[in-house]
């Protein structure tokens, strides 16, 4: 189980293989110094519900996974979170589409 820190103050457990996904496409929309939201839902032990970060070039993130070994990226999966996260409501956490073809880029390399 990977952990997103938003700002040093959030901390946001994620399946790694989800987190790697997230941060791809987080990765992207910064680099191209575009701000947005990020929505997920909470785990019941925290409250259930769902919380919601706006994510900026100025605001610290920090990625940290339990596993050793990057997974390979669905390409399907990063095109339906980057649409999610270019539209109006912002990046939202969904489920993985079966996956047409991996891409061969993984996290950090």
């Amino acid at each position: 189980m990977g952990k997103l820190t938003y700002d040093s103050s959030i901390t946001v457990d994620f399946d790694d293989r989800v987190l790697a996904h997230i941060q791809l496409v987080v990765g992207a929309k910064l680099r191209r110094g575009e701000s947005f939201y990020f929505s997920w839902r909470d785990d019941p032990p925290v409250g259930g519900g769902r919380s919601t970060v706006w994510i900026h070039p100025g605001i610290s993130l920090a990625y940290k996974y339990f596993g050793s070994k990057a997974p390979v990226l669905n390409r399907d999966w990063v095109e339906a979170l980057s649409l999610s996260a270019n539209s109006a409501t912002g990046l939202q956490v969904m489920a993985e589409p079966a996956q047409r073809t991996p891409l061969a880029l993984r996290p950090g390399g």
